[in-house]
């Protein structure tokens, strides 16, 4: 099973809970790019660390999160 997760990257404030929350350590939060209100957001690391297990999006305060699942 393989997951891919995506941002509402304006919705973010950048608390990183999800950061904290990903057993596989793949999200981090932005080191370039900040949204609208001037927070860094949450973003997938790699594509194959992420095994949807939606921890981070369980975590989310803010429900920016959602979470897709693939074989």
């Amino acid at each position: 099973m393989r997951g891919i997760i995506v941002v509402d990257t304006e919705r973010c404030k950048g608390c990183g809970l999800c950061v904290v929350g990903c057993p596989q350590k793949g999200i981090r939060m932005s080191q370039r790019a900040v949204n609208k209100k001037g927070y860094p957001y949450a973003e997938l690391v790699d594509e194959d660390k992420c095994v949807g297990c939606t921890s981070c999006a369980i975590v989310c305060p803010d429900a920016c999160i959602t979470v897709y699942r693939k074989k």
